[in-house]
């Protein structure tokens, strides 16, 4: 089930009360426009009409996989429908689960939990680019999408390619699954600065994952660090 309203706050603070109020996996919510999006580390997620901006939800099994691999899940998915869309686009994953097009962000994901509920967060620049200080970022329409390609459109496909992807999860080992999100990605060797904190920034090349979904960073010395959290720029 996909419902739309017009304004709200944030989708995810809206799933998680629908969460805590017994509603099942498998329902997605989606804004026309927030006027309190967030992105990852609380920063402001720019929702002007035109884009996506929508909440699904997970309910957690005593046997599911880890969690913090439904970011992966859910990247996974959001490549699958932009390719979906423009086959020919070159859309690739950046860790954690950012999905970008030679160097441009397309979409990003917030994942949130509470219990045995996880919250999914997705937005998706389908009509326009906002304007980001010092970010380069692009959208569907940038990149050559039909305008029948609306963010209603997108959601519907999305939640299919979710289905999939969230079910792939369930169902094969972790290993496999992180394999599949590098073949999506950028490649080892790729040159990458890793900002885990204030003050706190390291470059390095790209060395894969860790069993975890821990990006591993090779350093100019030959040591390999092993990253859980922080922001990647790719260099170069």
């Amino acid at each position: 089930m996909i419902e739309t309203v017009a304004l709200t706050g944030s989708t995810n603070a809206d799933m998680m009360v629908r969460a805590d109020a017994g509603a099942p996996e498998g329902l997605w919510l989606r804004a026309e426009q927030q006027d309190g999006g967030r992105g990852r580390l609380g920063r402001q997620w720019l929702s002007p009409v035109g884009n996506l901006y929508c909440s699904t939800l997970v309910r957690l099994r005593p046997d599911d996989p880890p969690a913090h691999l439904l970011a992966f899940v859910t990247a996974l998915a959001v490549h699958d429908t932009v390719l979906h869309i423009l086959p020919g686009c070159g859309a690739r994953l950046k860790w954690p689960n950012d999905v970008h097009v030679e160097g441009a962000k397309l979409a990003g994901i917030l994942l949130e939990r509470r219990g045995d509920a996880v919250v999914v967060g997705i937005g998706m620049n389908v009509a326009l680019a906002p304007d980001v200080p010092g970010r380069s970022v692009t959208s569907l329409r940038d990149l050559g999408a039909m305008t029948q390609i609306d963010a209603q459109a997108v959601v519907e496909l999305l939640a299919d390619h979710f289905a999939a992807r969230l079910a792939q999860w369930r169902s094969v080992a972790s290993a496999t699954l992180l394999d599949v999100w590098c073949a999506a990605a950028h490649k080892p060797g790729d040159a990458m600065a890793v900002q885990r904190g204030p003050g706190d920034r390291i470059e390095g090349v790209f060395e894969g994952l860790a069993h975890d979904g821990a990006l591993r960073l090779r350093l100019s010395d030959g040591r390999i660090e092993t990253i859980s959290a922080g922001d990647v720029d790719l260099v170069g």
